[in-house]
């Protein structure tokens, strides 16, 4: 630890001008790098693999483990290769962004969780349920979901139970993906999601389901699942799957992991009626009718 603390004072003693402009240039290129795979699972990869390298080397001095600083040392050509492999999407990403003008500033969307949300995902559940059309429903939390995003087609739109029923209605086009809700937005529509390995489970489950399994255990999300052949309404969080929800127990259960910001009102504080349900549409409104849509002939 002496000779360590020993070498970062001989370090700073030699700093120049140039050396800070040197500093501050590779600052900022780590900094862009970091804002490219913001918003997306690459972070959590990116995580562990700094957790790992500063743990080793804290063990390396501290304790004087001759083999893992040989070990640590000798990693650092592995990583040249392997972070290429790793982060392909997202080295990708940044060489677009290099070749548009403008493209160095990427902007993210401030996203934010409201009783909103809450109330059209359970209104649009229930409704989903009793016409027993199947839906996929995923609400973006820290863990940003772009990388699936791109798999699908893109909305941006405001989120209503409108919108939620016309993308899932069985003759449209998109209403075998998912939806990806992006704060209080429908993101993109007809996403692919990775499919849970759940082949020792004694449940089956439907690739919906295995859907919505799957992207809970890569990323903090959640999944509201409705089935198409029973119309029953699960939810997924943290790679577990809870089913057999009604629209009052689900927008419970949303308040509960997806929380609204603090000037919203919680969703079960609420009206409600005889069943445990709340009569209340988003913003205030009513249930609205929505009418069904059309098939094309």
């Amino acid at each position: 630890m002496e000779s360590l603390i020993a070498a970062v004072t001989t370090a700073l003693s030699l700093l120049e001008w140039r050396s800070i402009v040197d500093i501050l240039v590779v600052g900022l290129i780590v900094y862009w790098l970091l804002t490219l795979i913001q918003g997306t699972t690459a972070i959590m990869v990116v995580r562990g693999i700094v957790t790992l390298l500063i743990v080793g080397t804290i063990l390396a001095y501290v304790l004087n483990l001759t083999m893992l600083n040989w070990l640590l040392r000798n990693s650092i050509p592995a990583l040249i290769v392997v972070i290429p492999i790793l982060f392909q999407p997202e080295l990708r990403r940044a060489l677009e962004q290099i070749g548009r003008a403008g493209g160095l500033l990427p902007h993210s969307p401030t996203l934010t969780a409201s009783g909103h949300v809450v109330d059209v995902i359970a209104i649009a559940a229930r409704r989903l349920s009793e016409r027993r059309w199947g839906a996929l429903i995923v609400l973006e939390r820290d863990t940003g979901l772009g990388e699936y995003v791109e798999t699908g087609v893109p909305i941006d739109g405001a989120l209503s139970v409108e919108l939620v029923l016309n993308v899932f209605f069985p003759n449209s086009p998109l209403h075998d993906g998912a939806v990806i809700v992006q704060g209080e937005r429908l993101g993109a529509a007809g996403c692919v999601l990775p499919l849970a390995d759940v082949h020792a489970s004694p449940v089956h489950y439907g690739t919906r389901h295995r859907a919505a399994i799957g992207i809970t255990e890569v990323a903090d999300a959640i999944a509201v699942v409705v089935s198409e052949e029973t119309g029953r309404i699960s939810i997924a969080n943290n790679g577990h799957l809870v089913t057999n929800l009604d629209e009052g127990k689900l927008r419970k259960v949303l308040g509960i992991l997806y929380r609204p910001s603090g000037n919203d009102q919680l969703p079960w504080n609420r009206g409600r009626n005889g069943n445990g349900s709340s009569d209340a549409g988003p913003k205030g409104r009513g249930d609205p009718k929505v009418d069904e849509p059309k098939a094309k002939v």
